[in-house]
């Protein structure tokens, strides 16, 4: 038997952090090879590819990314499948928030900052409403799941 104030003991366990990683780089390569044509969805879920510079590497690093367009620029999302820590990647944008963002052969250039706690109540809706899984991966960790706004810079 579950115990239901468990918030893990319901929703599954995230997937093997090796198996993410390399999921995660075949869909970069395969999305590079095909010019950028295919592999733009996870399911019928629109992805962006998202380019940063490394935290410790100081290497450009591209990511796939759930999309979740918001005003002039996107949401991104830190869940890792509710997984029990952040994505590696949530370091790299705070310590390096200019990235690029692709989108169907849109690129965007973007400043990322970490939405305050505040913000989410009005975030997670939009968030939902893009990737429905997310509302999942929140009951399956205890961790606060960050959301990063991405908007284009100040002139």
């Amino acid at each position: 038997m579950t115990d239901s104030a468990d918030p893990s003991s319901d929703a599954g366990s995230p997937p093997p952090r090796w198996l993410l990683k390399g999921m995660t780089r075949l869909h970069v390569w395969l999305h590079g090879l095909s010019g950028g044509r295919w592999f733009n969805t996870l399911g019928s879920d629109d992805v962006c590819f998202v380019a940063m510079k490394g935290a410790r590497s100081g290497r450009r690093l591209t990511i796939p990314l759930m999309y979740v367009p918001h005003g002039e620029g996107v949401l991104l999302v830190g869940s890792q499948g509710g997984a029990p820590k952040d994505p590696v990647w949530t370091h790299n944008l705070i310590r390096h928030p200019e990235i690029e963002v692709s989108h169907r052969g849109r690129r965007m250039a973007l400043r990322a900052r970490l939405a305050a706690a505040e913000e989410k109540a009005e975030l997670w809706p939009v968030c939902d409403r893009h990737y429905a899984p997310y509302a999942d991966y929140r009951r399956r960790t205890t961790r606060d799941i960050p959301i990063f706004v991405c908007e284009p810079p100040a002139p």
